[in-house]
């Protein structure tokens, strides 16, 4: 029998006026690791809130197993600052803490002398506090901080990170520390929301292993498809208001999707002859009876007509929005980078690489990998202003115009609305730069509002929007799939095969790395190592070194 976790039975939610899911049904069972997915805002985030009780229902039942217990790891993490990363990681229980705090308490009263020179004071106290110290024993107290730096350490937080102030990590260590407490905690229902973005490679790894191992259940809205691959046994599609679960990893659902989707089309195509032909019947039918009063014909019109109403209608397939992205590029030079003996030393001493040496061709598509904090996106600002080098030399091709999308969103102004942000990339009209952010699904609102009101993913597709415009032949991308859903990013790996020039970009989606790549260079330690293939021929090397 199915250990049911929750059951959502026609559940509606709206914010602010406007319905998010109507009617949706879903049950969760233990042991299932369910890739939630669906594009951009439609409600997968809202979705999670409802099921951790974060959000009301308006309408539909919520059923939780007795006794359940539920975490959920947010889009971005806000940790207490001031904190090392050990002292945060040791709030994931506050109870136990409250409870040092009370035995603390009470051994200092056993210290008092009005306490300990009265027998049955003293004895009162001991009793409390070897209540406490029962109760400590049985939530884990003695094993608890070995719990909390093993958690650290199976996520990749090794010591050398643990002293390190909350406020000093990325958003991706945020993540970690957040989900160390998690798997502290190790709740029945774990519920994380991108808990894969920002992280680099190893972390993802990491991160797959344990979800693999989780002895609960597991809800993973993510857009890593390789991520999916390796640890889904469902995928919930979340898709204008309906869900759809298909068993199986991402590969699996997106053939079973494209199937179901080919045999609807063909129903629908067959249903609507059939409905034709009956409609035309009817007509003939009234016509005759027109003609000549014959209350036959109007029974058979009748008739057609009952069975047309009758019908169960197959709705035809939506073809979902897809953003439009051209970027054609053109052919330049040869050799469109080539570094010499390049290093790059800061002010304090510290050097991040030292005399590394690449060439990249025109036509070709390299990925940079390699830790966080590694360089890699500092090896990219580097291409841009070669002149900031601390030695060596760093050449681009003559013929050759660079495209740059930052993976901060650094090349965007955010107090300019959407349209003048266009209007100062290429000199079009207004209406021109209307209909082509169009292209990249913005509504017109959203295209008067200053940048910085704009989501994540949003942003990305207007630093997308501008290198069209620019029309480079030489892309450095640092991170473009980070925040982009799964269609956008599918949209972004077509045009890149098909894009006239040379592309060198710093990615952590391993899929995505796989469908664009033909060449990965791996930053570490300062040196760069080159892999041919896409990330499977990298990961296959390295595990065998």
């Amino acid at each position: 029998m199915a250990d049911i976790v929750i059951n959502l039975d026609k559940v509606s939610v709206s914010l602010g006026g406007r319905p998010i899911f109507s009617e949706l049904s879903w049950e969760l069972q233990n042991r299932q690791r369910v890739g939630l997915v669906g594009p951009n805002g439609v409600g997968k985030s809202t979705l999670l809130k409802l099921i951790a009780t974060e959000l009301p229902a308006d309408d539909g039942n919520i059923f939780r197993q007795s006794g359940l217990t539920w975490g959920r790891l947010e889009q971005e993490p806000a940790l207490t600052s001031g904190k090392t990363v050990l002292a945060e990681a040791m709030t994931a229980v506050p109870q136990l803490a409250i409870l040092e705090e009370e035995m603390a308490h009470l051994e200092a009263r056993m210290g008092d002398p009005d306490v300990y020179s009265n027998e049955n004071a003293l004895a009162r106290v001991m009793r409390q506090h070897e209540r406490l110290l029962v109760q400590f024993e049985q939530m884990g107290g003695p094993r608890y901080e070995s719990q909390v730096k093993e958690a650290l350490t199976r996520l990749g937080m090794d010591a050398a990170q643990w002293d390190t102030p909350t406020e000093f990590l990325s958003g991706g260590q945020k993540k970690l520390v957040m989900l160390a407490k998690l798997l502290v905690q190790q709740p029945k229902l774990l519920l994380l929301d991108e808990s894969d973005n920002h992280l680099d490679i190893p972390s993802k790894r990491h991160l797959e292993q344990i979800i693999q191992q989780y002895a609960g259940c597991v809800v993973i809205i993510s857009h890593d498809r390789y991520l999916l691959d390796e640890v889904a046994t469902h995928i919930a599609e979340l898709e204008n208001g309906r869900l759809t679960l298909y068993p199986g990893n991402y590969t699996a659902y997106a053939n079973e999707r494209e199937l179901r989707r080919l045999r609807q089309q063909q129903l629908y195509a067959a249903q609507q002859k059939e409905i034709a032909r009956i409609e035309a019947a009817i007509k003939r039918f009234e016509l005759w009876a027109s003609l000549v009063v014959n209350e036959r014909h109007i029974r058979q019109a009748r008739s057609r007509q009952k069975m047309l109403d009758k019908m169960d209608k197959v709705e035809k397939v939506a073809e979902a929005r897809r953003m439009s992205l051209d970027l054609q590029g053109w052919r330049g030079s040869n050799k469109t980078i080539e570094l010499v003996n390049v290093v790059k030393r800061f002010d304090n001493g510290r050097t991040l690489y030292n005399r590394i040496n690449l060439t990249i061709w025109h036509g070709e598509r390299v990925g940079l990998v390699g830790p966080n904090g590694a360089g890699k996106s500092m090896l990219l600002r580097q291409l841009l202003n070669p002149e900031q080098i601390s030695g060596g030399e760093v050449k681009i091709g003559p013929s050759n115009k660079i495209g740059y999308y930052a993976q901060e969103h650094e090349t965007l102004n955010y107090e300019q609305d959407l349209i003048s942000a266009i209007r100062q990339t290429a000199p079009v009209a207004r209406e021109t730069a209307v209909a082509f952010l169009l292209r990249f699904l913005f509504t017109y609102d959203q295209m008067q509002q200053p940048i910085a009101k704009l989501s994540g993913g949003e942003r990305s597709r207007l630093q997308l929007a501008k290198l069209v415009l620019e029309r480079p032949n030489l892309l450095l991308l640092d991170e473009p799939t980070n925040n982009l859903d799964i269609a956008s990013i599918e949209v972004l790996e077509e045009t890149l095969d098909e894009f006239v020039g040379a592309i060198l970009v710093i990615s952590h989606d391993r899929y995505f790395l796989d469908k664009v790549v033909d060449r990965i260079v791996e930053l570490r330690d300062g040196r760069l190592t080159e892999f041919l293939g896409g990330y499977t021929d990298y990961l296959a090397e390295t595990l065998d070194t």
